[in-house]
This record gives C-alpha cells, structure tokens and sequence, in this order.
C-alpha cells in the first residue's frame, strides 16, 4: 500500500507539473501569435489607407502620389523585414538553416559593420569606436555571415536606445585558451532588471512604443540568440537602468 500511494502521489505531481507546463505553453502561443497579429497589422493598414486614398482620387495630385506611395513602400519594407524575420526564427528553431564554419578576422567584420551604421549613428550623434586599437587581426570561427548579423542587430540595437551624443564601444578580449568574447557597451537608456530575463523572447519590446517608432520586426535580439546557440557559444547581457548594458558573446578561435 505505501509503495502504491508512493506511486499515485508521483503520477499526480506529475501530471500537476505537465499541465502547469502546458498552461504555459498554451499563454506563450497566445502572446506570440498576438504579437505576430499586431506586428502585421500595422504595417498592413498603413500600405491599405495610402493606397486607398490614391485610390479615391488623390493619385492626380503628383506631389500627394509620390509621398503616399513613398510611405506605402517603407510600409512594405517592413513587412518584408517581418517576414524575412519570422521565417529565419523558425529555420533556427527547426534546426534547418545551414551554417558554413570558416575562419575569419572578427576585428575587420566589426569595422564594416560600424562604417555600414556610420550614417544611422550620426543622426544622434553616437559615435561607434573600439576600446583600443587592434593591430592584428583576430581569427574566429563560424559562419561569417551570421556573426555580422549578430554585431549588426546588437549595435542597431544599442543606437535604437542610445543616448544623443552617446557612444557604442566595442571589445575583444581573450576568454580561455581557445575561445574570445566579444562586447559590446553603450551609455544609453540601460534595462531595467525585471525585463533581462525577457530581453531574447520574440517580440518582447522594454518599451513598446517607442521602440515601434523606432522600426525594426523586434525579432533581433531573438535572432542573435537562436545564432549564438546554433554555434554552441554563449549569449550574456548586463545593464543598469539610466546608466546603460552591455551584451556579449563567445567565439572560437582559429588555429
């Protein structure tokens, strides 16, 4: 009799545990595919009510046509983003984007990427720099093409909630024998502590609008983890509130 109610209590527990799991599961569907609604929606009634408008008339003015078909492009844009996004999320999770692991100069990936945002920097005066002057190259692992999309989301990302006049400074450093960490440090608006945990879900903004403003599918920092995990590196983040945050990740070194 003891063994048997051993035996009920733990398919009870269980069963308790799995359908506390499935709750949970079943909330995260509903945020996600709220999110996924909303995301779509807005960029959509967008390109509709320009295009409507032109439709009722307003395509006879020239400077009227250019302006709203200019806007219905930029709403296009970033549905094409959203998607691009969503279907790179789900080839990660399901394992079926291909990786090409080559040999590469981490410190001249981040230069192109820091003169590729040189413009979008500019226009708050942020200024993007390294923590020192790297002489040498530093060869690293992995796909190169994914590793810049990383630093790429990760600085867009630091110029999105950087400060005017504010600075992305970013570091190499040795971690262990074989592996280098790369870090990459703002002075900007900083995170609040509750929302760290949240930070790398799909879709999950810290501050919604302005964010949304801001562009961007908020599947960025979701896409730099899903790559980080496919070369079985690792993914930290530090920030204070007001004062700024630091994200960094781990590569292996070329021999």
């Amino acid at each position: 009799m003891a063994t048997l109610t051993r035996e009920v209590k733990k398919f009870a527990t269980d069963k308790k545990l799995e359908i506390e799991m499935l709750k949970v599961r079943e909330e995260y569907r509903k945020e996600f595919l709220g999110n996924v609604s909303h995301e779509l929606k807005t960029p959509l009634f967008t390109v509709q009510g320009y295009i409507s408008t032109l439709l009722d008339g307003a395509m006879n003015d020239k400077k009227i046509r250019k302006k709203y078909l200019e806007r219905a492009e930029k709403g296009v844009e970033r549905l094409i983003y959203i998607v691009q996004d969503l279907d790179m999320i789900a080839k990660l999770e399901m394992g079926d984007l291909n990786i090409e692991m080559v040999s590469f100069d981490i410190v001249n990936l981040i230069q192109n990427v820091f003169d590729l945002l040189e413009m979008e920097a500019s226009k708050k005066d942020i200024l993007l720099l390294f923590d020192m002057k790297y002489n040498k190259p530093i060869m690293v692992l992995g796909d190169r093409e994914k590793i810049e999309q990383v630093v790429i989301n990760l600085i867009v990302n630091s110029i999105k909630y950087g400060k005017e006049k504010g600075s992305t400074e970013v570091s190499i450093e040795n971690l262990t024998e074989d592996k280098v960490i790369v870090r990459i440090n703002d002075n900007g608006e900083g995170i609040e502590k509750k929302n760290i945990p949240r930070l790398f879900e799909r879709f999950f903004r810290v501050d919604k609008s302005g964010a949304r403003s801001e562009g961007g599918s908020g599947l960025g920092l979701a896409i730099v983890k899903h790559i980080i995990e496919v070369h079985d590196e690792k993914i930290y983040v530090e920030s204070e509130f007001g004062v700024g945050s630091e994200f960094s990740f781990t590569l292996k070194k070329a021999k």
